[in-house]
């Protein structure tokens, strides 16, 4: 979770709880794996920012992480207008992402459509699920449920995309994540 190290120093500097989700989130989407590496000290203990970073962590995988565990990627990993930089070491030049930035993951009947950041005015509408698109077609939709929420969500899939404009409160500071249900 160390920006300069992957061992204890004493200039530590730590990725915030937020970049790490979207890390996260954006290489479960890609069908990969995250590793995270803590510094601890010589006697073994955690030091306390990185400790609290970890259970922030936890308490977003506490609402979110069934759109993480055990899912598979989509037919495709996302979409938005936020570039990932790749390569060594490339995280420190990436900007942050948007509420227009998703990622998606799937579960069974179950599309996960993992909104980076949260969309300006509660509202987003997510182009690779339009009636149009080559990612969904044949998709039925039943139900939309933003995960932490217990707001009954409108939603409408035109050509444009999947259309939400009443997300409501967000839970938690983090990626925002809606359960799709789909017909099967």
């Amino acid at each position: 979770i160390g920006k300069n190290s992957w061992s204890h120093v004493t200039n530590w500097e730590s990725k915030t709880a937020n970049q790490l989700v979207d890390d996260l989130v954006d290489i479960v989407s890609k069908n990969g794996n995250l590793l995270l590496n803590v510094g601890p000290k010589a006697d073994g203990t955690i030091p306390d920012d990185q400790a609290k970073i970890l259970l922030q962590i936890g308490a977003w995988l506490q609402v979110n992480g069934e759109a993480i565990y055990d899912t598979k990627y989509w037919n495709t990993f996302g979409e938005g207008p936020t570039e990932v930089k790749k390569g060594h070491h490339s995280e420190g030049d990436n900007k942050d992402f948007t509420g227009q930035d998703i990622r998606f993951t799937k579960k069974g009947n179950k599309l996960y459509a993992i909104m980076m950041a949260w969309p300006k005015n509660g509202e987003v509408i997510i182009e690779s699920l339009g009636e149009n698109s080559e990612y969904a077609k044949g998709l039925k939709i039943e139900n939309v449920a933003l995960l932490g929420s217990e707001k009954d969500i409108v939603y409408k899939q035109t050509k444009k995309g999947l259309s939400i404009s009443n997300l409501g409160e967000k839970s938690g500071e983090f990626a925002h994540t809606l359960e799709i249900t789909l017909s099967e």
